[in-house]
């Protein structure tokens, strides 16, 4: 099927939507064994609410692919992308509407937090909203991994939607879109329902949605499945899903193509927003991180001491002969802790102590899985902590004084 022909079949079944007469008489048809009063005389509740479902379908979604670069067209309140912006794996996550002061009174939720900078992500993240629509074409969005489209296409007039896949599809064709839109089969459930919303275009049942999909996969060489949330109550199970869902994924021959650089140059989107959030990509995040674990492993190496020696005053005072090779206390006490974290630091120089100093040697820091995953090697981790902590003449092993009580705190 060719655009034209798809923009046809767009407009008869937008147009049967429309039919409020052909939405009812196939609404009423559809609710099982002629139970409709005794369906619809409780409220129907969902636990938890629909939106959430709808949200949690998409969390699930990214939570399995691991997207790093993520867009919500017709972002609204910004909620999606709040629950998405804590997923480890994403490093650009976008939101797009066309209500410019939502966005702006909304975006407070997107912007990083105290705890943000306290634990840095592992990958920088970026967040952008734009104002904009759907059915406007901007490279910046080009190669994404997954593009969602929470109830949005039954906001569309009947031009718009015909745009839609040209736009969304077409051009920005990400390798995977979700789109999610209400079932109207199951309108007759609500009281006194036609259309869900007064800014509804229309509602399609389940045999329109799966057909408009159907034919917009195969144009722009996807492949789709159907699923839905919001479950039907007893007696009324043939109506399906309250909220509908098109999962569409990118042919695997053409995915290799998504990576395409912004050479169309078409920015139409308004930047109404954007953060980038602290992750250990960047050196002063990373820095910061690296001494933190640093400090806190040497003052635990340091207290394991000071603990295994007051045990060992308490053995003397108690009257219990008092062990021999009393100068290997201080590299005994460490052995037990220290194969816990990483079998490897036993091949190690050990912590040792020289009057009232205790030294750490670099090489034992650097054995940790922590301080490993942060540094690439020695010479790294000297540098990152060489203003923070004090180094003995060589720079060879972290120093600090054996009886400063108060660093431990």
């Amino acid at each position: 099927m060719d655009e034209n022909n798809m923009q046809i079949l767009t407009e008869e079944i937008w147009c049967k939507a429309q039919d409020s007469a052909f939405l009812r008489s196939f609404q009423c048809a559809s609710v099982v064994d002629g139970n409709f009063e005794e369906v619809t005389s409780t409220v129907i509740k969902f636990k938890p609410p629909l939106y959430r479902q709808r949200y949690q379908f998409v969390k699930d979604l990214v939570d399995q692919h691991e997207p790093k670069k993520v867009a919500d067209l017709g972002c609204g309140d910004t909620s999606l992308l709040w629950m998405l912006k804590f997923h480890k794996c994403l490093e650009l996550l976008v939101g797009v509407d066309t209500n410019e002061d939502k966005l702006r009174r909304k975006e407070y939720k997107l912007s990083p937090l105290v705890g943000d900078y306290l634990k840095p992500r592992e990958r920088t993240l970026t967040v952008t909203l734009y104002h904009g629509s759907a059915v406007e074409r901007d490279s910046r969005l080009l190669g994404f991994d997954l593009i969602t489209c929470i109830e949005l296409i039954e906001h569309l007039d009947s031009e718009d939607l015909a745009t839609f896949p040209e736009v969304v599809f077409g051009f920005l064709s990400p390798a995977m879109i979700v789109i999610t839109t209400p079932n109207s089969e199951f309108n007759p459930l609500f009281p006194a329902v036609t259309l869900r919303d007064s800014d509804h275009k229309f509602e399609w049942n389940r045999m329109q949605f799966q057909t408009w999909a159907l034919d917009v996969a195969n144009l722009y060489d996807y492949s789709v499945e159907f699923t839905g949330v919001g479950d039907p109550p007893a007696g009324a199970e043939k109506v399906g899903y309250c909220t509908q869902i098109g999962i569409f994924r990118k042919n695997m021959a053409k995915a290799a193509e998504l990576c395409v650089p912004e050479e169309h140059g078409e920015h139409v989107y308004k930047v109404v927003f954007t953060a980038t959030y602290p992750s250990l990509q960047q050196k002063k995040y990373r820095q910061y991180a690296v001494v933190n674990e640093v400090i806190s492993q040497v003052y635990d190496m340091r207290r394991n001491l000071l603990e295994s020696l007051k045990l060992q005053d308490d053995k003397d005072f108690a009257g219990v002969p008092e062990d021999t090779g009393t100068s290997e206390a201080p590299c005994q006490c460490f052995q037990p802790v220290l194969t816990q974290l990483n079998a490897n630091m036993e091949k190690t120089p050990k912590p040792f102590c020289v009057g009232n100093v205790f030294y750490v040697p670099l090489e034992r820091l650097f054995s940790l899985p922590k301080v490993q995953h942060l540094c690439i090697n020695v010479e790294m981790l000297k540098t990152l902590i060489a203003d923070a902590v004090m180094l003995n003449s060589d720079g060879s092993a972290v120093m600090v004084d054996i009886h400063d009580e108060g660093s431990d705190d």
